[in-house]
């Protein structure tokens, strides 16, 4: 969550295997996930149908 918390505050993307290994392992973290990924169209990282997508994979 701390990882999760700096990069919203700095807007540093922490990568998509992180954001991907946060999003399976628990569900309190997806909703922090999806904020994040709203702030911060410019990564690339959506969220599908529940799903995380990195357009650039």
């Amino acid at each position: 969550m701390q990882k999760l918390k700096v990069a919203g505050n700095s807007g540093q993307n922490p990568g998509f295997d992180f954001l991907l290994s946060c999003w399976n392992n628990d569900p309190a973290l997806q909703i922090a996930i999806k904020k994040l990924l709203a702030k911060f169209p410019q990564w690339g990282i959506a969220c599908v149908d529940g799903v995380l997508v990195d357009w650039e994979r």
